[in-house]
Formats: C-alpha cells, structure tokens, sequence
C-alpha cells in the first residue's frame, strides 16, 4: 500500500467516492480513498436513490440542484453507465399550510432559475394519471427530481477520480488515527499506515467511530428505514413513461415507479433508532434489519387510498437500512473543530441528491479555504458539547417523525430539552415562560398573559402570541423590559501583540479604553465571516462577544489565525458570565436603585463599558443592546446572575418593568434593521453588500479581505441590504421571500417581522442596487400572495439613535 499521500478520504459510498472526484478535478491527485468494504457500503447500497432539489434552504437546494446537474454528465465523462431517471415529482398539499410551504419554495426556487411549478388538482391528475386527488389542494411540481442507481453513481465517480489518479483501496479498514509530531495525520489501516498531510471523514453512519479516533464527538445516530417494492403493477407494465416521483407529506411517505413496480417509503411514527448507545457492530457494510411491515401498515394503507394501484400488487421485496441523522438532519460538512486539516463530510440522510454538491463543497474547503455557497446550516461546529448521544438519539428521533414536517417559522419543537440552562430560566419558567432553544440554551421567547393563553399555535401567518408580544415591546419602547439572554459567545484576546493582531482582524477601527465597537472579520474574498462587539478593557485586553452558535466557528477561526510567536494570547470565557438585557427608556432608573455607580451620560456614555457592582457581583456592564433604546448589557459571573436578576426585578416594579422575550426581540431589532448572523450577515456577501461600510475602513494599512472589499467597491455592487415596509395583511416576510419589480425577480428576504412601534410590517432583503433608493415600489412573495412593499431608509425606528444616547 502507498505509505503516504496528500489526502486521505475515510469511506467509499457516494459521498466518500464523490468527495475524491472533486478533489481530483480541483488539482488535488494525490489521493488515497479507503473503504472497509466493497465500494457502495453502508447506506449508500441500500439507498432509495431518489434525487430531490426541494428545500426551504436557499442553500441546500443549490447544494441539490447541482448534483441533479452534475450526474447526467458524470456519466458521459467517465464513460460508465448510471441509471438516472429525471421523472419530476409532485408534493401533495393537503390543507392550506402545506399549499403556503409550496408557494414559498416554488418563488424561491423559480428566483434561483429553478423551473419549480404550482399545480391545481387537474394539473396533479395530468402528470400523476393513477392519483386520488380527494382531500387534495393541490401541489408542487419538480422538473429536475427523480432517481438513481447509487452503486452506479458512486462507481462512476471512482472511476473519474481514478482517471485523475486517485487510489482507491477496497476491503481496508481504518483502525486508527494519530497526529504526528510533524503536524500530519497517520492513519492505520489493517493493510498499513499511510502518513497524510489532510483527512477526510466521509464514513457515512459510521462517521462517528472515526471522529472518536480523533477524540471528538460527531452527534450521530442511525435510524432504521424500511421500504417495499411490490410486484409488477399491471397499469405500468405497458406504460412508456415512468411516472413522477409523488409524495405525500402530510401522511409522510414517497412513492415512484421502480421497473413495473412501485417503491412505497415511509416515515413512520414508530421512529426506530439502530444501534442508540452508538455503538456499531464491526462488520455491517451490507447488513439489514428483519423487515417490521407492521410499522409501516397505517402509511400502506394511506398511500393504497391516494393511489389505488399500489394495492394490485403483492409485495416484492422490503428493505430496512441503517440511514444516519444529525440532531436537524442536515449533514456534516466542513472543517472539525479544534483540528488542523481535519474534516467531515457524512452523516447524510438524504446522501444519494446532496453527494454531488458535497464533494464540490469539500473540496472548495480545502483547496479555497471556503465554499462558494455559505454552509453553516452544514458546518459540523454548529453543535458544541451538549450535543451528546442522548441529545442527538431524541432530536433524530423526533426529526425522523416529522420528516416532512410543515417548517413553520416560530415552531419550537421539544426533544433534547432542555439541554442548558442558566440559573434565571426556573425563575422565568414559574413566571410562565414559553421557551425555545437556540444553540441549546433555553430562551423565553414569550410571557403568555394567562395560563390559557400559554400554547403553540403554528401558522405562517400570526398567531395567539402576536398581540402579547406586541405588549413586551411596547412595554421595552415605553418603560423597561429584562430578557435572560443565555449563550452568547464571549471572548478575552489579550498580550502584547493583542491589539495589533485584532487590528488585522477586524475590517473596521478598534476601540479607545471602555469603549465598545461593533466589528466584523471577513473572509479574504470579502464575505463576512464573524460578527462582534470589541471593548477594549485594557490597552492589551479585549473582550469580544458574537452569537451563541457561533462558539467553536469564531473561536476556531481566531485561534487558526493567531500569530506563532505568542504575543497574542485567546481565552474562551463565556460559560464565565450570563447575560442579562435591562433596555428601556426607565432604564436608568431601575439600574441607579441597585448599583452605587455613576450611570449619567457624561460617566457612562452610549458604546462603553464599565464594571460596576451590583447585590454581590462585581458585573461588566455594557451601555449597549439589540433593541434599541437606552439600555444595558449585564455580563454577571454566571453564579451571581439569578440573585443580581432578583435584584433588578424588585427594583424594577415601581418603573413597570416586564420579562420580553426572544419574539419581541425580533421584532425591535428588525425596527432598527440590525442584521442576524447567518440571517443577513453571511460569507457570500461583503460588508459593503451588507450595507456595513461604515465598519470598514479601507485606509487602514492591511486586514483579512481588504483587497477583495476595496475591488468590490471599485467595480460597483451588484446588490445591496434594505428595509422594506410591507403593506399590511396577517402575514409576515420570512427568510427567502421573492422581490419583484415590474414582473422581473430583483432580490430577496432575509427575515421579516411586524414593527410594532412603527405600526407596519418589515422585511429585510437584498435587493438590486440600482433600486436600493428611499421609496422604490416592490412586490414581496409572501406564501403566494403578492404584497406591494417600499424601500424604506434604516434605521426605521428613531433613524437618529436619540433613545439610544438618552
């Protein structure tokens, strides 16, 4: 066996065998791919083969659509035969939620030049002649679905990345990974070690046993998938066309023609996990489990209803396979955490339509630092430690259930909670709380007025909860609000090169001492890459906050760029101290009652920091929020947060003050038109796109990107980031929506909400830069109906910030 190799790739299912191609035809031959088995093991062997594009993910469905682009090719290139069907598929909308999901992903897609196509029943009949349209409001065509043979597709791709030199070794099993003193990786195999400078896990359901080589901990779990073929169907044996791909997903299943037969797979409530504890038997590469058809009988006799000529045939064959989810479903791809030249790229559960468009992305990971599309949703640091088997086992079971859930937006769903706490959530919990989890951490979202009040209602359009969130923002804009903000992300950048390296870092300037700035570190092709607040608590201290999912992203992105001589030193602090948000116009006041110090304009201005005490706590508070108004940022020692909480609530209810939670949030940032990270902030747009340029300084000698920014702004910006008010209806913007002008697609949103100080609806978006003017008429897609909008001047509430410097 070759003793070394530039790369090595752990896996030789579609994704692993895709991987190498990409590589390969990025310039990087020197490849080694190992598989443990016969090329096709695992997941990939068993696999449906169906090949969607459908996602409420922007990125996701250029992740897909370009694997339906790429494999018609792949086989022509290579010269070995695939058998692809492009069939197109309908998606049943069964009650008026599911036809709104549709109408938004339809608009979404057809922006992005997808031919996707809104069908009435007659139109379902048309290309689905055999369907029972009883109880159906229509559905989602699809040009571009259909299916595959896996075995063939991911052979195809061995034999390109051969053609490019790539080795593939068959029946070799990686026991083992090491780091060598070199800073390479050794990898053991029972056939030898090959030293490697990169590492590649693609080991599909087994992408877990390889991370623990290297002493991390991938949230990976299996779940049993059964499917059946039936017997030759006699209406299809003479039939010329195969028919579309159908599903049905509000009784979660799919269904398409397989030869003369049909392929019924369903997504049964009887989740079944393989294998919970995580541990995987030695040898399973082609291994199934015995057939349970009685999981499966309720969607069998659904889908005989919907479309009776299933019920003609007897049952052929049934499959049960291992098929492996993340805690959301989405797969891993990108870089490990805390590892050098280490990455994943499994865990797919849908791996057959999103292989293509994986190893493009792994490969623009290694050879460009960064892929063209921005894959957080994907990237294997959005889960830190909490995620552990027990948390993933929940959360993949729950998402097996609900497969084909309707994605409404303000849904918080239960399974893995709650995984963190901070000390105030008991508090907030027997105050009536309802809660989300963002990046584990429970957060209030809403404070119901009474117990009755205190359920979910899931819509796109707004809910019970939308006039008492509107009464938490009023009660921030007009009095003072308290939010228990758990989870950030905090940082301590200190040394004698701190400030000189941060400057390097950052686009925009540094602060001056106790001051605090808004700051973002680019990519070097321009894209934001992180989004912080810098205060400067020494000439050589800085403290750094951003997201609370971004904790290993940020963290690993300072720590890769540190200067070797250790003048620069990086802490991670931020299980230190809990946050709490004291914003209002009575915010001085409640404030002043339990602290001794100086909270005036002139000691204590807008964008600086001061320590102060509070109860017993020596806390770092920051004269700065997400809302809006005048208001503070409380950094407490985490074990001080609840009594310094308790604190300011009886101090505070003399001024009216309230718990606000997560909604209302939303909607008072979206009122000063501050942008979310990975909602509007994203690595494919710069700063200047972002509408941030006044935290660039292009003047300063260097920093990450500045080269790519300043040749953006020379050759002008294709679009830009705008507000918009929405005329009113019952219905808000979200993520994805299209922006018309005169019929004529011109941008998109990135999140919407209702404003309810400005008493309008608002959405945020990217829009053509020459229509990015104060005034500009539009029309929004929101869930199919077409709302006139205008492009409004941010910010949009007190444009002057004087509630801000009050």
């Amino acid at each position: 066996m070759k003793k070394s190799a530039r790369l090595v790739v752990v896996g030789g299912g579609v994704v692993g065998a895709s991987v190498a191609y990409h590589l390969c035809h990025r310039g990087c031959s020197d490849v080694v791919l190992l598989e443990m088995d016969e090329l096709t093991s695992g997941s990939t062997w068993h696999a449906a083969g169906n090949v969607p594009t459908y996602s409420t993910s922007r990125n996701i469905i250029k992740l897909q659509y370009y694997s339906t682009q790429l494999y018609p090719r792949l086989a022509e290139e290579v010269g070995y035969p695939i058998g692809y069907h492009k069939t197109g598929s309908i998606r049943l909308a069964r009650n008026h939620h599911r036809l709104e999901e549709f109408q938004h992903v339809c608009s979404m897609a057809n922006a992005m030049g997808i031919a996707y196509q809104m069908l009435d029943n007659d139109g379902l009949k048309a290309k689905y002649p055999f369907l029972d349209t009883d109880g159906v409001h229509g559905g989602l065509w699809d040009p571009n679905d259909g299916d595959i043979d896996p075995s063939q597709l991911t052979q195809a791709f061995a034999r390109g990345a051969r053609s490019k030199g790539a080795d593939i070794r068959r029946f070799t099993r990686v026991i083992a990974i090491e780091h060598e003193p070199s800073g390479d990786w050794l990898v053991r195999t029972d056939k030898g070690d090959i030293s490697c400078e990169i590492v590649v896990n693609a080991s599909g359901y087994r992408g877990a046993e390889i991370a623990a080589m290297v002493g991390q901990s991938l949230p990976s779990v299996s779940m049993q998938h059964q499917y059946l073929v039936t017997e030759s169907v006699s209406d299809l044996v003479d039939r010329q066309a195969k028919l579309p791909l159908l599903r049905d997903p509000d009784d979660s299943y799919y269904l398409r023609q397989e030869r003369d037969g049909l392929l019924l797979g369903p997504y049964e409530w009887q989740a079944t996990p393989a294998w919970a504890d995580g541990r995987l038997p030695e040898n399973f590469a082609h291994g199934l489990f015995p057939d349970d058809l009685d999981r499966l009988e309720w969607y069998i006799e659904a889908a005989c209803k919907r479309v009776p000529i299933l019920g003609t045939a007897g049952v052929q064959r049934v499959i049960n396979g291992a098929i492996p989810y993340s805690p959301d479903g989405y797969p891993f791809i990108g870089p490990a955490y805390g590892l050098e030249n280490f990455y994943h790229c499994c865990t797919f559960s849908f791996g057959i339509c999103q292989a293509g468009g994986a190893g493009k992305s792994m490969a623009e990971w290694i050879v460009d630092g960064r892929p063209e599309w921005d894959l957080w949703s994907l990237d294997p640091r959005r889960y830190t430690d909490y995620a552990n088997q027990k948390y993933v086992l929940e959360k993949a079971t729950e998402l097996y259930q609900r497969e084909y859930a309707i994605p409404f937006p303000a849904e918080e769903r239960t399974a893995g909670r709650p995984a963190r706490t901070t000390p105030v959530y008991s508090r907030l919990q027997a105050q009536g709380a309802m809660f989300g989890a963002r990046a584990g951490w429970e957060r209030a979202t809403w404070f119901p007025r009474s117990p009755e009040e205190a359920r979910e209602e899931l819509s796109f359009h707004r809910t019970n909860w939308f006039e008492t969130v509107g009464s938490e923002c009023r009660a921030v804009r007009e009095r003072v609000g308290i939010l228990d903000l758990g989870g950030f992300s905090k940082f301590e950048v200190s040394g004698p090169g701190a400030e000189a390296w941060l400057n390097w870092m950052v686009a925009g300037g540094l602060p001056s001492l106790g001051r605090i700035a808004l700051s973002y570190m680019c990519t070097p092709t321009g894209g934001v890459w992180s989004e912080f607040t810098v205060t400067r608590l020494a000439d050589d201290r800085f403290y750094l906050v951003s997201a609370a999912a971004a904790e290993w992203h940020d963290y690993q992105w300072m720590k890769q760029h540190l200067p070797k001589d250790g003048s620069v030193r990086l802490d991670n602090v931020g299980l230190r101290y809990g946050t709490l948000v004291l914003a209002g116009p009575k915010s001085r006041d409640v404030l002043c009652k339990v602290t001794g110090a100086d909270l005036s304009n002139r000691a204590f201005p807008w964008l600086s920091c001061r320590e102060i005490e509070i109860d017993y706590a020596r806390t770092r508070a920051f004269r700065v929020n997400y809302v809006g108004e005048l208001g503070w940022e409380l950094h407490v020692p985490v074990e001080f947060q609840l009594p310094v909480y308790d604190a300011l609530w009886e101090a505070g209810q003399e001024f009216g003050l309230v718990n606000f939670g997560m909604y209302a949030m939303d909607s008072l940032r979206l009122e000063k038109c501050y942008r979310a990270w990975k909602v509007e902030l994203d690595s494919e747009y710069s700063p200047l796109r972002s509408g941030l340029g006044r935290f660039v300084k292009l003047d300063k000698p260097d920093f990450i990107g500045k080269d790519a920014i300043a040749a953006e702004k020379a050759a002008g910006l294709p679009d830009v980031f705008v507000p918009f008010l929405v005329e009113e209806g019952d219905a808000d913007s979200i993520y994805g929506c299209t922006i018309s002008k005169n019929g004529r697609i011109v941008g998109y949103t990135t999140s919407g909400g209702y404003g309810y100080a400005i008493g309008s609806s608002i959405a945020l978006g990217y829009i053509r830069a020459d229509l990015a003017e104060e005034g500009t008429g539009v029309e929004i897609m929101i869930f199919g109906n077409a709302r006139r909008a205008r492009v409004a001047t941010e910010p949009l509430y007190d444009p002057t910030n004087v509630r801000l410097r009050a």
